[in-house]
């Protein structure tokens, strides 16, 4: 994941259930403007009033509709966060030439603790078969990390100008 954080250049970037903020926090070091969503903003409520951040208290899994009518963003990133009616949605928030980070647990992660609900792991290449065919896909692998011990599955595809598709 941070090995591609270079990719996204410019802003705006949405930090998609994002915490205490730390992958938007980068963004906003590199001079990016940033979106910060979740349910629940506390981790990021040290922000409020920034001119380069902007937080979104939304909850994704409660039904009300996505909360950016208009916004088009240069990068997504979601890290451990998995609701799949979203998932495939996400390559349409991009704008041309946008970058998706994702990286999240995976199947097999049970073995080493939460998540072990099959609800919130990915399945073995579920980026892939989901983002595959409409995205420029620069990395995509599933590994067991250590320090902890999970498993993950991580993505970066970059959104490719109309026409360009790879399908």
């Amino acid at each position: 994941m941070h090995s591609h954080i270079h990719r996204i250049q410019m802003g705006p970037v949405l930090d998609l259930a994002c915490g205490s903020g730390r992958h938007g926090r980068l963004f906003l070091e590199r001079g990016l403007s940033v979106h910060f969503l979740d349910r629940e903003l506390s981790g990021v409520e040290d922000l409020r009033g920034s001119s380069s951040a902007r937080l979104h208290c939304h909850d994704l899994e409660n039904g009300t509709a996505w909360p950016f009518s208009a916004e088009y963003f240069q990068g997504i990133v979601v890290v451990n966060y998995l609701h799949r009616p979203i998932l495939g949605e996400l390559a349409h928030w991009l704008k041309p030439g946008g970058v998706l980070l994702y990286k999240t647990f995976a199947c097999g992660n049970e073995q080493y603790g939460r998540p072990s609900n099959p609800d919130y792991l990915l399945h073995k290449n579920e980026l892939m078969d989901v983002f595959g065919d409409a995205m420029d896909v620069v990395d995509c692998r599933q590994q067991i990390e250590t320090s902890p011990q999970r498993v993950t599955q991580h993505l970066c595809a970059v959104k490719p100008a109309p026409g360009n598709y790879n399908a």
